[in-house]
Order: structure tokens, then C-alpha cells, then sequence
């Protein structure tokens, strides 16, 4: 991973000054569509009436450890912006878990994260990058459909050197939850499969679109990125549920950083888990705001 670039930057995408964050249009995608909706209907059809202690439990250790390892901690601070270094097996099993939140595999994820954080820090862009949208047009965009700008940075994932379990997660996300499924049913039937699979991937990915959608509208605010058309807030009451992911105006201020809580009261799990990791020598080089260098267009409010 080339994790020795900017802290600041975007890292996956080859930007050109033809490039507009705001020409395109939204398209469904059949795909991603019948898969979300898939989940979220038979979470919302079969969940009330499988519902009990053990499903419960299911559900949260499966949503927790999916969402902490893979979503928090494995895709966005390590693979997208480099925060730690971690041992080639370790990395896997980051990528794996963070494939089964449901969203996308590696790939898909860095192309879609690093999209709306290019666009968001032009002086304008598309509603669906700034989550400007009403509500429900905005979920069904975010979670439905994708946008196709006439003019978009190329997309480059460091081709040549790029990890193949990477790349094999990527082509297979959706069929990563058959093994999970597989082993729930043998377990407890099929009504841990309705909570360890269906209904943890529909409240994760529904609860990923909510909170970003707020996270780009209102809340509490540190600091301002001055040359960013869109800036970010805080979303304190979800800071336990995103493992720290909330902090959201933190990380726009300094998005190298693996600690996201970053003021007193501020709970980060995903950071006191890197850390956990750290002292037994699993993980290295972990960055934090006092070991980055300084940012000229950031301003306190």
C-alpha cells in the first residue's frame, strides 16, 4: 500500500483539471439495489418473528465485529488512509470482515470513499457526493443507485502491485456471506441467519448512509477545511454504534489520523482497539494529529 503519501490527500484517484465534482446523474443499480433491498426486506419481514435472546446476541457480536475490525479499523483507517501498518495476514482479515459488512469488497469501497472526498473538497459538487438530497431521494440514492459524473477522476488502486485477496474480495463481496450464512444455520437455523446476516447487513448499511448523511449537514464542529466546498460535523449519540466513526469533523481535519475521538469524552473504539493491537505488537507506525505534519488550510471555529 503506498501509505507513505500525503495524510491529506486522496489518495486512489488520478485527478485532472478537466475533472467536475458537479456535471452527472444518478442511475440505479439493479445489482446493489435487489441486494440491499434483499436484506432489508427479509430483515423487516422475518425479523419480528425471529427474534429472541440468542438471535439478539448473534446480531451484536456479528454487527459489532464486522463494523469495529473490517468497516472502522481495516477499511477506511488502514486500507483508505493508511493510519497503521499490520502484518499481511492481519490485513486479511481486516479486508474479509470489513467485506462483510455488506457494502462492497476493498475496492469498491476505496472508489466510492475516496469519490465523494475528492468531490466534497472541490468549491461545489454533485448533490449526491454532499448528501444535499431530501431524505428519502437521499437514501435511495447513497444505498440504491450510483452516480456517473460526465467528467470523473480515474480511478487507480495501484494497479500492478495490488493485493490479489484484495482483488478477489472485491469480484466476490456478495458471496462472502454464504459461508457465514452456512455456519449460522448449522448453529441455530435459519433464524440466526435472518439476524447474523440479513439484518446486520441492512442496519449496517442503512445506519452507514444515516450517519454520513448527518455527518455532512449539522452537529457540533471543531475546525473548518477552508478550501472545502463541504464540511463536516460531529454526530455525537452514534459515536459508540461507528466505533468512533462519528467524530466526523475530527477526521476531516485530519484524516491520516487512526485516533478519530480526538477531545475529552470523545469514545473511540476503533481507536482503543488499534491501540490494543499496538502494545502486542500486531500493528506499527500508528499516526495520530501530534505525529502529523501541519495543515495550512485547517481552521479552528
Amino acid at each position: 500500500m503506498a501509505h507513505d503519501r500525503d495524510p491529506y490527500a486522496v489518495h486512489w484517484l488520478v485527478v485532472s483539471p478537466e475533472d467536475d465534482a458537479v456535471a452527472g446523474r444518478v442511475e440505479w443499480d439493479p445489482a446493489i439495489s435487489l441486494w440491499q433491498g434483499g436484506m432489508a426486506g427479509i430483515a423487516l419481514l422475518a425479523g419480528p418473528f425471529s427474534l429472541g435472546w440468542d438471535t439478539a446476541l448473534i446480531f451484536l457480536a456479528t454487527t459489532g465485529s464486522t463494523l469495529l475490525v473490517g468497516h472502522s479499523v481495516g477499511f477506511h483507517r488502514r486500507l483508505i488512509h493508511g493510519s497503521f501498518e499490520a502484518p499481511a495476514w492481519l490485513d486479511a482479515l481486516m479486508m474479509w470482515l470489513g467485506t462483510l459488512v455488506g457494502m462492497s469488497g476493498p475496492f469498491g469501497m476505496m472508489r466510492a470513499h475516496d469519490l465523494r472526498d475528492w468531490g466534497q473538497r472541490q468549491p461545489d459538487c454533485h448533490p449526491f457526493l454532499a448528501n444535499r438530497a431530501g431524505i428519502w431521494r437521499d437514501y435511495w440514492w447513497c444505498v440504491h443507485c450510483r452516480l456517473i459524473l460526465d467528467r470523473s477522476p480515474r480511478f487507480d488502486p495501484d494497479a500492478p502491485g495490488r493485493n490479489r485477496f484484495h482483488r478477489f474480495l472485491d469480484r466476490t463481496w456478495m458471496g462472502q456471506q454464504v459461508p457465514i450464512a452456512l455456519l449460522l444455520f448449522a448453529l441455530g437455523g435459519w433464524r440466526w441467519v435472518v439476524w447474523g446476516v440479513c439484518a446486520r447487513v441492512a442496519v449496517s448499511v442503512t445506519g452507514h448512509w444515516f450517519v454520513g448523511r448527518l455527518a455532512h449537514r449539522q452537529g457540533p464542529q471543531h475546525w473548518l477545511v477552508t478550501d472545502s466546498g463541504v464540511q463536516a460535523h460531529d454526530v455525537p449519540w452514534a459515536a459508540i454504534p461507528t466505533m468512533g466513526e462519528a467524530w466526523h469533523n475530527n477526521h476531516h481535519a485530519y484524516p491520516g489520523s487512526a485516533r478519530i475521538g480526538l477531545h475529552p469524552g470523545q469514545s473511540d473504539w476503533g481507536y482503543a482497539f488499534i491501540r490494543l493491537l499496538e502494545r502486542a505488537g500486531l500493528v506499527w507506525d500508528v499516526k495520530t494529529p501530534e505525529t502529523l505534519p501541519p495543515r495550512s488550510n485547517l481552521a479552528d471555529v
